[in-house]
Parts: structure tokens; sequence; C-alpha cells
């Protein structure tokens, strides 16, 4: 099946927020974190179901090299990506849409 990725703005701001961070901390450091974002969605987008179910039914995959979570559910062939959630965070957090 192929299967349409859907990122929500919560999810993108996340993303913005964390390469405006990592660009502040290092030059390129923010490209290569969305790089990493970038390959995962990849992975999830070829397998989905690779990734356990935390909380059904989001699943949770983490971000190589960065201490990044992306939260998301498969609906029909859509894959839906709530956030891109930093593991530091309250775990629960993300949950407010």
């Amino acid at each position: 099946m192929n299967y349409r990725l859907v990122i929500l703005p919560k999810a993108k701001a996340e993303m913005a927020d964390a390469v405006d961070w990592y660009e502040l901390q290092q030059t390129k450091l923010g490209k290569r974190f969305i790089s990493c974002v970038d390959k995962l969605f990849n992975i999830i987008l070829k397998n989905p179901f690779q990734f356990s179910e935390k909380t059904p039914p989001f699943r949770e995959a983490l971000v190589s090299k960065f201490p990044y979570l992306i939260i998301y559910q498969i609906n029909g062939n859509e894959i839906i990506v709530y956030s891109v959630f930093h593991t530091s965070q309250n775990p629960e957090s993300w949950q407010n849409l």
C-alpha cells in the first residue's frame, strides 16, 4: 500500500523550532536534524507498522542522533504526524493538540 504523509501544523511548528534552536547551537546542525527527520519519515512511509503503539492508536519512532520522537497514527492510507516531540518534555504534553 502507498501511504501519504500528513504533518499537522503543530508538528511542523515543533520541527521549525528545533531547526532554529539547533542552528543557533551550530551552523548546519538544523539541516542535519531535518535530514534525520526526513529519513525517518521515509522509513515510516515504507513500513508504518514497524514502530510500536505506545499509547494506542499512536506510534512512536525515535529520530536518529537527536532526542526527538515522531508520534504518528495510521489512518487508512494516511500517516498522520501529530508531534515531533523532544524526549526531555513531559510525555503527556504532546497530546495537547
